[in-house]
């Protein structure tokens, strides 16, 4: 039994060094391809470079909010209408990897009841390709109705219900000079001021109650094409100004608006477009970085001689982060 139990002791040292070199082996080899696939990208370093490090540790704190307002012709009454939906924060830590990363992020008014809202904001900031998905589910909108006949109205929280998907995609043509990253995920550095034209495709699909002296539902969908311009600007050591338009021109409208079940289409008037705009300031020392960053969505539909309803959704990022672990 002293044999049995020496040999059984010697076997499972064996097995703790075999399982130790190999999982060391995996590690290694795990890194050696997750550091071979971050300097892949094929940049002019003069003008951009990756970190020197390998984790960042970013602490974030997010504001956003929407606004939908209308403008048209009722019973040959001019009117105007604006509703706001609740301000949403979160705050956020998330930690990446040779740029892989994992975000925890909660709100603290949701926790404590206080915001009952849903949205759910996913983007993606790659070197050539990225997109932003925010998704909307707001009941918490207050604001304020009026006509030329008609006194301004009041509208409390409840009564309007919202459903709104926003998408915007885009590929930057100067990926070799500017970096997207740089400005909204810091995965690069942006080393000298460089702009890039911008191909972008855009979408905003919505679904409107409103619970007032009428029934009314409006259906909206849309998808847009268009072009635009990003530019980076260093203004010195450290320094990260960031500033981009897209505008895209809707090219398949589908909208109606259905009152007491009374459906009423809604006519595309050219031209009608979604604009997407980026804007961030950054600085950086040592082997910290701080900054402020914003991306807001406009969308407009139809005409004011008849229904016209403006769209806009925004989102502020305000963020300190570290960098740890040389390369």
């Amino acid at each position: 039994m002293k044999k049995i139990s020496t040999f059984t002791l010697l076997f499972i040292t064996f097995c703790c060094q075999v399982f130790k070199l190999s999982a060391e082996n995996f590690f290694r080899r795990l890194d050696n391809m997750l550091t071979q696939r971050y300097d892949r990208g094929k940049v002019d370093s003069i003008y951009v470079t990756r970190p020197q490090t390998k984790w960042t540790i970013l602490p974030r704190m997010n504001v956003s909010g929407s606004t939908i307002s209308t403008e048209g012709i009722e019973s040959r009454k001019h009117f105007k209408s604006e509703m706001d939906a609740n301000r949403k924060a979160t705050v956020s830590v998330g930690v990446s990897y040779l740029g892989f990363g994992l975000n925890f992020a909660i709100n603290p008014a949701q926790m404590a009841g206080k915001y009952r809202d849903f949205e759910v904001n996913f983007n993606s900031y790659g070197r050539k390709f990225g997109f932003d998905i925010i998704y909307q589910n707001a009941k918490n909108f207050n604001g304020w109705y009026e006509r030329d006949d008609i006194n301004r109205i009041e509208m409390p929280d409840g009564m309007l219900s919202i459903q709104t998907l926003n998408l915007n995609a885009f590929y930057v043509f100067n990926n070799h000079k500017f970096s997207y990253p740089a400005a909204f995920s810091q995965s690069y550095i942006q080393r000298r001021s460089a702009g890039s034209f911008l191909l972008a495709a855009s979408g905003m699909f919505q679904r409107a109650t409103l619970d007032w002296d009428i029934d009314l539902k409006l259906r909206m969908t849309n998808i847009g094409i268009g072009a635009g311009y990003g530019y980076n600007i260093v203004p010195g050591h450290g320094w990260l100004l960031h500033v981009s338009a897209l505008p895209t021109i809707i090219v398949y409208s589908s909208t109606s608006l259905t009152i007491d079940n009374i459906r009423t289409p809604i006519h595309y008037n050219f031209p009608e477009v979604i604009l997407t705009g980026r804007a961030a300031v950054i600085h950086q020392w040592s082997n910290k970085f701080a900054g402020l960053s914003m991306v807001f969505t406009y969308t407009t539909n139809g005409k004011e001689d008849n229904l016209a309803i403006h769209n806009v959704k925004w989102r502020l990022r305000m963020f300190f982060g570290i960098r740890l672990g040389k390369r």
